[in-house]
């Protein structure tokens, strides 16, 4: 698992909308989070930002069913 730091650092998206988003799930939320859900997160953080950005703002589907969850969980954590 990466430490919390690197975490931080990979949530650097170079597109400001998903940097906030990311950094403050991370700061607010995921210490609680299950190990499970930890590797989904860091398996959407390995996606490309345009299309990580039509999950978070434009309501787009992940096919995968683990980052489909974590999506929704910070959708509902914002």
């Amino acid at each position: 698992m990466d430490s919390k730091s690197k975490l931080l650092w990979r949530c650097r998206r170079g597109m400001k909308e998903l940097d906030v988003l990311f950094t403050n799930f991370v700061e607010s939320s995921y210490d609680d989070l299950p190990d499970h859900e930890k590797q989904a997160f860091a398996k959407l953080l390995d996606i490309e930002d345009p299309v990580i950005l039509g999950f978070m703002l434009y309501g787009d589907k992940p096919e995968d069913p683990d980052v489909a969850r974590i999506v929704e969980k910070i959708h509902t954590s914002v």
